[in-house]
This record gives structure tokens, C-alpha cells and sequence, in this order.
């Protein structure tokens, strides 16, 4: 057991100097020899979980959708709210969402297949949105495939412009606004109207999350 959390650490070290190298250098220009420089670990341990630079990316996209789990509300529509502001905060500086996120809309590239970010993020949204509607949160009248892909693809947009004006600073303000000017033609106005939207909440959200995450690794 002690080995295998090792290795469990060991995986997730290197995917995070991964991730922070493709996001200061982009995939072209990053290399093996900066991940290992960063990470601390030798070649032998980095090929034992990822067999080539793509893999790592692919691994770095993968694990972006993964750390997004949020609380369980009583409104599910909320945790699609609250996963989106959970993510616009993490990418100020969580090294995983960084670099994913340079990954799945960075240009130039065709050496990398990002097309299953795309689709793994779309899928994310659209289980949400499909309990949203079991629980009669969202109107009839919505296309719930072809919302959640107008969502992934507005954050992604929303994602490069707060990058470039303030590297990532007013995404969650950026968020806020794109919801309010939404949801309203999405949800119920019953829900609509005890929907938390406010900005600051990603960050509470998240620092509660993480102090769940190490609570539960020291009692383990």
C-alpha cells in the first residue's frame, strides 16, 4: 500500500511540472528534460507512467476534468454553477488547470488531439444538466447537448480573453455576468431565482474543498 501511494504522489508530481511547463512554453517548445527538472524525479520514474510527451499532455487535459468535483446541493443546477466558478478560480494558479487550459486552446499545434478535452468537458456539463432536468430545474425547451457545448465553448472564450487582459484575474467577475445573462433563458424561475452566482464563491468553495481533502489524507 505504501508503494502504491507512492507512485500515486510520484504520478501526480509529474503531471503538475508537466502541466506547468506546457504552460509556460506552450506544447511545441516544452520538453521531457524540463518536466524532469521541475518535478525532481528521474527519467526512469516519468517513462514508468507516461511513455512520451503527448501521453503526458493527454494525461495533463484528462486530470483537469477529474479535479473538478464540488459539494452535492440541493439544487443541481448549483453544482454547475459552482464547478465552473471552482475552475475560473483554480486557474489563477492551480498548475493542472493552467496548463490544460493552455492545451485544449492553444494554436499553431497539430501534434496533440485535443478534441477529447473538448468532448470530456462537454460530457461533464451535460451529465449536470441532464439531473438538472430530472429534478424539473431547467425549461423544457432546452437542448441540453447543444447547451453544454455553447458552454464549454463560451468558457473557453471567456478563459482567453481574461487571460490576456489579466492573466485569469477577473475570470470568476467574467463567469458571474455570462451566467446572469444565460441562465435565465436556461433554468426554471424558481430556481433560477436561489441560484448563487456571485463571484467570490469559487474561492470559498475551493478553500473548502481542500481543507475537506486534507483532512481526509490525515486521518487516512
Amino acid at each position: 500500500m505504501a508503494q502504491q501511494d507512492r507512485a500515486i504522489r510520484t504520478r501526480r508530481l509529474i503531471l503538475e511540472a508537466a502541466a506547468s511547463v506546457f504552460d509556460d512554453r506552450g506544447y511545441d517548445r516544452a520538453t521531457i528534460a524540463e518536466v524532469l527538472e521541475r518535478a525532481g524525479v528521474t527519467k526512469g520514474a516519468l517513462y514508468f507512467h507516461f511513455a512520451s510527451k503527448e501521453q503526458l499532455a493527454l494525461a495533463v487535459l484528462q486530470e483537469q476534468v477529474v479535479d473538478i468535483v464540488v459539494e452535492p446541493q440541493k439544487i443541481k443546477l448549483q453544482e454547475f454553477v459552482d464547478a465552473g466558478q471552482v475552475l475560473a478560480y483554480r486557474l489563477r494558479s492551480d498548475p493542472i488547470q493552467r496548463g490544460a487550459a493552455r492545451l485544449a486552446v492553444e494554436q499553431g499545434s497539430n501534434h496533440l488531439d485535443r478534441k477529447q478535452s473538448m468532448l470530456a468537458w462537454t460530457r461533464f456539463v451535460e451529465g449536470l444538466l441532464n439531473q438538472a432536468r430530472d429534478r424539473g430545474e431547467i425549461l423544457d425547451s432546452v437542448v441540453v447537448n447543444d447547451t453544454a457545448e455553447l458552454f464549454v465553448g463560451a468558457f473557453a472564450g471567456l478563459q482567453l480573453m481574461s487571460n490576456a487582459l489579466t492573466n485569469q484575474a477577473d475570470l470568476s467577475h467574467r463567469l458571474t455576468v455570462f451566467f446572469e445573462h444565460t441562465l435565465p433563458s436556461i433554468a426554471v424561475p424558481a430556481v433560477l431565482a436561489r441560484l448563487k452566482l456571485e463571484p467570490e464563491r469559487g474561492a470559498e468553495l475551493d478553500a473548502a474543498l481542500q481543507g475537506r481533502a486534507s483532512a481526509d489524507a490525515a486521518s487516512s
